[in-house]
């Protein structure tokens, strides 16, 4: 026997994994001696052969994967550094107490002389498909004013964060939120996030309510099982969540035919180790990208018949925003085509890619962890076929999907059951002042379940029409904006929090967006746009890439103190990634650096067409080159006076003309070409 990846195993044992890039060779061994299935069709064999004799070396590992080793699934030093007096813990139960759901932070705007840090910490919960009860809404809102700061955050992954949560408070609000049926677990750490459904409030459509469905499967399928959770929170005591586990999803966890578990392990999918980096699930339907659903590491589709029965499920891979700046083998990534599953294998498909991940995975670099790596790496056959070991099966071919197209679900809409639903705009996500107080009255008068998006948004649900006058009066007197009150660029836009509360960022994102989308109307405006010409704005403090900006037309990301790089080409329906045209931009130069292009794209663009369609298509080349040549009309009648020939006078307009520029900036490049060749 030999010990591999965490565990013993035989010739005759399903699956050896052990990592990739690691000092052992990963390997695939014949099925035979596993449990027999009617599932399984496919021939279990060799996928990678040994190049050299195994080695007694042990695969390096990063230092976060010999804590999570030690930890007794995600236990110690976790329980004893939460009953000492200091205001923090330690490093290594740090990295733990993200699988609970929750970060320690320092507010470098509270810190006192002589004093250090201001310890505190923010929790996340898990919202799968971002539904919320009417109890946990009302629950989230007290502990927001009573142990947080008096703030409620949306994010982009469909769930709460809660901020400024002090050490002494976290077993109070954690088990505040678990007794509301309500759960942090996975919300964060290496383990599958919070699972994104398209918010669509829709109860007469069958592909959504099925979407929802799986995402609510999955996200129960992936759950930690170990018990730690409760064992810190509610010293053990076990909680049910809002609705229970549905026996197929049970049964597909302890489903072993084609090794993807951890026999007898109390992880029996994760193992000691779970797995080498965060994992993020999105589940939507055909051309419905209202949850970015192609940055996830795994994309999965509702395909329909003709009827609107589900009959199975695209599944992309490989998709993920996180970056280094200055590192070049980190890379944002949009998920490929993987294959399509029958209705009745989904939980088996995810499995496999999740156990392909945690076996191959890299745990010694936590940069190059993720699985978008391992997909770009091995390319999309390889990728597949190691999947194919663990799922048991060959995918079918994927289904043909429509274009997508980009939904925020704002504004009144009907519910297909006779009541009404109503999206609400919420800036940033954040949840503050009077309209979280008028929010806080309606909800809890009619007793209203909520859905959050991916847009930092929410969504009211099972409204009855009696009920509309007085809820949009009510939020109206609060500040709430209706549809036609919204600038389109706000509608759209989105920022992390950043600053000052963020470790990572080094930039501010959500405290600057608001001002940010004004400029860029502003600019806009004095252009002469058409009124709320649309465009993608989003910000984030850091690479990390928490608000999507590499998916945004006009992506703006901290890369320093009052700096940023300008990210541009995306698709405004969010298929396809933007790129990097700038870095070291100060915010003071934003207006210098955005006019000349968006001059270039009001000349030159096309009919209907969006900005980031406009820089994808001409290319950065030819738009660094309109920027350097650039005049600006307003300043084009200050410039020193050079006299022309009438003739050349004429040719040269007609050339500006043809190519969209003013006549200042064609002569002026003529000049400097002729002055350059000249010299």
């Amino acid at each position: 026997m030999q010990a591999l990846a965490g565990r013993s195993i035989g010739v005759g044992d399903c699956l050896v994994g052990s990592q990739q890039r690691g000092a052992l060779d990963s390997r695939v061994f014949s099925g035979k001696g596993c449990s027999s299935s009617s599932r399984g069709q496919l021939v279990v064999t060799n996928v990678a052969t040994p190049s050299r004799p195994p080695t007694s070396q042990t695969a390096r590992r990063g230092k976060v994967e010999i804590i999570k080793e030690n930890s007794d699934y995600l236990r110690h030093p976790l329980m004893q550094d939460l009953v000492t007096e200091a205001t923090n813990i330690g490093e290594e139960s740090v990295q733990l107490m993200k699988f609970h759901g929750s970060y320690q932070q320092d507010d470098r705007e509270r810190r006192t002389g002589g004093k250090g840090k201001f310890y505190q910490f923010m929790m996340r919960t898990r919202q799968p498909a971002g539904h919320v009860t009417n109890q946990l809404y009302l629950v989230m809102d007290d502990l927001a004013d009573l142990y947080g700061n008096g703030t409620l955050r949306l994010t982009t992954r469909q769930c709460y964060q809660l901020h400024g949560v002090l050490k002494g408070d976290l077993k109070t609000v954690f088990s505040s939120v678990i007794k509301s049926m309500g759960s942090t677990l996975g919300a964060c750490g290496d383990v599958n996030r919070n699972v994104m459904a398209a918010p669509a409030p829709w109860k007469d459509r069958k592909d959504y309510l099925d979407a929802e469905r799986v995402a609510e499967d999955v996200a129960n399928l992936l759950a930690p099982q170990a018990g730690a959770y409760y064992d810190v929170w509610l010293d053990g005591e076990k909680w049910y969540s809002e609705t229970i586990e549905r026996p197929h999803v049970t049964e597909a966890r302890e489903f072993n035919g084609f090794g993807t578990n951890f026999v007898g392990s109390p992880e029996p999918i994760y193992g000691g180790q779970y797995l080498p980096r965060k994992f993020k699930i999105g589940v939507t339907v055909p051309g419905d990208n209202s949850i970015d659903v192609l940055t996830n590491d795994v994309a999965i589709v509702v395909i329909s018949d003709d009827a609107g029965e589900t009959i199975g499920y695209d599944l992309l891979v490989g998709g993920g925003m996180g970056r280094t700046h200055r590192n070049n083998d980190t890379f944002p990534r949009l998920a490929d085509p993987l294959g399509f599953v029958p209705k009745e294998d989904i939980l088996h498909a995810i499995k496999a890619i999740v156990a392909t991940q945690r076996d191959y995975g890299r745990r010694d670099d936590r940069r190059q962890a993720r699985l978008k790596y391992l997909v770009a790496d091995w390319g999309m056959p390889k990728f597949r076929s190691v999947v194919e070991q663990y799922y048991g099966k060959k995918f079918q071919a994927f289904k043909p999907l429509p274009d997508w197209e980009f939904r925020d679900y704002l504004g009144w809409q009907d519910q297909g059951d006779g009541r009404l639903a109503y999206g609400v705009f919420v800036q940033n996500g954040r949840l503050k002042g009077e309209t979280k107080k008028a929010l806080r009255q309606v909800i809890e008068r009619y007793e209203l379940p909520v859905r959050l998006t991916a847009n930092q948004n929410l969504i009211l649900l099972d409204v009855e029409p009696a009920w509309k006058t007085d809820i949009a009066t009510t939020l109206g007197t609060a500040g709430v904006r209706e549809l036609f009150e919204l600038d389109s660029i706000e509608r759209q836009s989105m920022a992390c929090p950043a600053l000052p509360l963020c470790g990572l960022a080094i930039g501010e994102a959500e405290r600057s967006m608001p001002d940010v989308n004004r400029r860029v109307r502003a600019l806009l405006d004095r252009l002469q746009f058409p009124p709320d010409f649309p465009i993608v704005v989003r910000m984030t403090g850091c690479p990390n890439g928490c608000a999507r900006p590499y998916m945004a037309e006009l992506g703006l990301v901290g890369d320093g103190p009052n700096s940023y790089q300008i990210w541009l080409g995306a698709a405004p329906n969010q298929s396809r990634m933007a790129e990097e045209y700038q870095n070291r931009v100060k915010m003071q130069d934003l207006e210098k650096v955005l006019e000349p292009l968006l001059f270039m794209f009001k000349e030159k663009g096309r009919s209907e067409e969006a900005f980031g369609d406009f820089c994808a298509r001409v290319g950065f080349e030819a738009l660094r080159a309109y920027s350097a040549a650039y005049v600006p009309p307003d300043q084009a009648s200050s410039l020193a006076q050079v006299g022309l020939r009438s003739d050349t006078h004429d040719r040269a307009a007609a050339l500006a003309a043809q190519q969209g520029k003013s006549m200042s900036h064609v002569v002026n490049e003529a000049i400097e070409r002729g002055l350059a060749h000249a010299a």
